[in-house]
């Protein structure tokens, strides 16, 4: 509980009990004077804000609410209603405090990856110094059970980091020398020394906390539908009450004293907290119980646009599959495999894509690049180079075909790269990349969850993405796509949606950015450390388990249909007492427990956010 938690159940706990003295107490002006001392002491918080709130043009609002109906109970002689008043509504914005708590201590938990210090390593001595204060490429040591402060490559030592705060899984990932630590992972039970790769505020760690502490900024429409709702209907029922207290009596000869009571009794109900408050919490929960499963969203809005979630189109590589490609088969053609490999290793030495490093590591030997001159890399193609006066290419069949040369059909299943010399074909080499082990069962879990489309974008051959989408049950492919046709056919598809429903993208994050951005929600997966992801997503999963996805969506729906139940009820319960109030049915204490225990009720269903569906742990068992 905070300072100020225990300081307002106090507040209530003493205004309780002047107010329980009072009503035993004989003497009507010790009475008075007692009620006005508890209604003072429970109320004035609630007083002083809505008149801060009157001067700065803000007039209606629930501290106004709250205000006129108490005070005018006050001025009717009606003084256990009016302190009655304010000690349940003081109550439910105390509940409410421990309710919002409850859902930052979620984001909190999150919140604890910011590491505190970091050992760095200066003039052979070691120094605890903020993260902040630690320059890219210096050496820090991190010792077992700390947090890895800064993003770096490990230079000595082994050991077993514990993602589990950055990715929501809890099988711990070893590291040795020349491996990557990503800030805000815990190191298990070896001593590293790590030289860091990025300042920290340039960090993991760094944007991840950003993107949450942020994410309040990006209302869902929902939410910005009921703060605008709150501004008409505040000043609408306002005027209502002031009907009902003037016209009876004055077209029909009514009490006044009887209709200043049912119109005091109309406001208290009107207050419209429920609202205002649980449909926020709910967004908040839902953000906070995806963050603890390693889903990072960036705002309630994309909540929202999940939710309705249509149709997801899948980048292949590195998303459905593994991305680790690998040589399974060479087929030379006037050369040796060798000498094929050797030629297409040099003149792929300086390019940095997962199907170059693949060949230059099913080589072995040392590249020997001395004669490599012109090279020049074309997305979608394949890489040109001149090597000892020879041009040579190495890439798909329409870098082949842009030569005048057309390659050889293969039976075999797989990336083709293509090798060519001054215009000579020389044979190919076939690359295969593996199905990652949750790609077939997300997509299962994804037509489970009602998406009626499941496409994959690819700039690998035909063969290779029919093969793919048979494995894993994928509804529509469309092969050999330059970078720049991905966004295309983002378009078309988006082009061809019905109703309401939502094109959701996932890439790598890494050559997707723009597809991503395109999309109604782009998805990021596997994007631990990619700086193109947390620029470029609506949505980050943290690891690379295609099955956080289908969970995603869950958490969506659900927050949402929390969101629209709190707006049912609540919308429901205060027309009826209100209709009740108005004919007289009902009496302020009523109005009382109607407005404060819709607010506790709507709140207690906001908190439900907070718990992501179940398959979470099967999602952590099965990863």
């Amino acid at each position: 509980m905070t300072p100020s938690q225990k300081q307002t159940l106090a507040t209530i706990l003493i205004a309780a009990a002047l107010y329980a003295a009072a009503l035993f107490l004989p003497q009507p002006e010790v009475q008075l004077t007692v009620f006005l001392a508890a209604y003072l002491l429970v109320g004035w918080s609630v007083l002083r804000e809505a008149g801060t709130n009157i001067l700065h043009g803000e007039i209606f609002d629930e501290n106004f609410l709250m205000s006129v109906a108490t005070l005018g109970a006050l001025a009717l002689g009606q003084y256990p209603e009016a302190v009655a008043v304010m000690l349940l509504y003081q109550t439910g914005e105390l509940f409410q405090s421990f309710a919002l708590g409850k859902s930052r201590k979620s984001i909190a938990a999150l919140m604890d990856i910011r590491p505190d210090t970091a050992h760095v390593e200066r003039d052979g001595e070691l120094f605890s110094v903020p993260p902040e204060e630690v320059a890219a490429g210096e050496v820090i040591v991190i010792k077992p059970g700390e947090r890895v402060p800064l993003d770096g490559v490990v230079l000595e030592g082994s050991s077993s980091l514990n993602t589990a705060a950055l990715t929501g899984e809890s099988l711990p990932r070893d590291v040795a020398a020349g491996d990557e630590v990503m800030s805000g992972c815990v190191n298990v039970n070896g001593l590293l020394q790590v030289r860091t790769i990025r300042v920290y505020g340039e960090s993991t760690v760094a944007r991840i906390l950003d993107l949450v502490e942020n994410a309040a900024n990006h209302k869902a429409r929902t939410e910005s539908f009921i703060t605008r709702f709150a501004r008409v209907y505040t000043p609408v029922v306002c005027a209502a009450a002031l009907l009902l207290f003037l016209l009876p009596p004055l077209l029909a000869g009514g009490s006044w004293h009887v209709w200043g009571i049912r119109a005091l009794s109309f406001l208290v109900v009107s207050c419209p907290c429920a609202l205002v408050i649980s449909v926020p919490l709910t967004f908040f929960g839902g953000i906070g119980g995806a963050s603890r499963s390693g889903i990072l969203v960036k705002g309630g809005n994309y909540l929202e646009l999940l939710s309705a979630a249509h149709t997801v189109v899948f980048d292949k590589t590195g998303t459905l599959t593994q991305g680790s490609f690998k040589v399974t088969v060479i087929h030379p053609d006037q050369v040796t495999e060798q000498e094929l490999l050797e030629l297409a290793a040099t003149v792929e030495s300086y390019s940095d894509h997962p199907i170059s490093r693949s060949i230059r590591a099913h080589y072995h030997l040392p590249v020997k690049a001395d004669g490599l001159t012109n090279v020049r890399e074309m997305p979608g193609l394949g890489v040109t180079a001149v090597l000892d006066g020879c041009t040579v290419y190495a890439g798909n069949g329409k870098l082949m075909d842009s030569i005048g040369i057309m390659p050889p059909l293969c039976s075999h299943i797989g990336t083709l790269v293509h090798v060519a010399r001054d215009g000579q074909y020389l044979g190919h080499i076939v690359i295969s990349d593996e199905v990652k082990p949750g790609s077939r069962e997300a997509i299962a879990s994804l037509k489970r969850e009602g998406i009626r489309r499941t496409v994959m974008l690819t700039g690998d051959t035909q063969a290779v993405a029919e093969q793919v989408a048979r494995e894993l049950g994928l509804s529509e492919i469309h092969a050999q796509l330059l970078p720049g046709d991905k966004v295309a056919q983002v378009e078309a598809l988006l082009s061809t949606m019905e109703g309401k429903g939502r094109l959701v993208f996932v890439g790598d994050g890494v050559n997707d950015a723009p597809a991503l951005t395109r999309a109604d929600v782009g998805v990021a997966m596997g994007a631990l450390g990619s700086d193109a992801a947390m620029e470029a997503a609506d949505v980050v999963l943290m690891d690379d388990d295609p099955r956080k996805l289908p969970l995603a969506i869950r958490i969506a729906r659900r927050t949402l249909a929390i969101a629209k139940q709190n707006i049912l009820f609540a919308l429901g319960v205060k027309l009826a007492v209100l209709v009740l109030v108005a004919v007289g049915l009902a009496d302020m204490w009523l109005a009382v427990f109607a407005d404060v225990g819709v607010s506790i009720l709507a709140i207690l269903n906001a908190t439900r956010a907070l718990k992501t569906p179940g398959d979470t742990q099967a999602v952590k068992q099965q990863g």
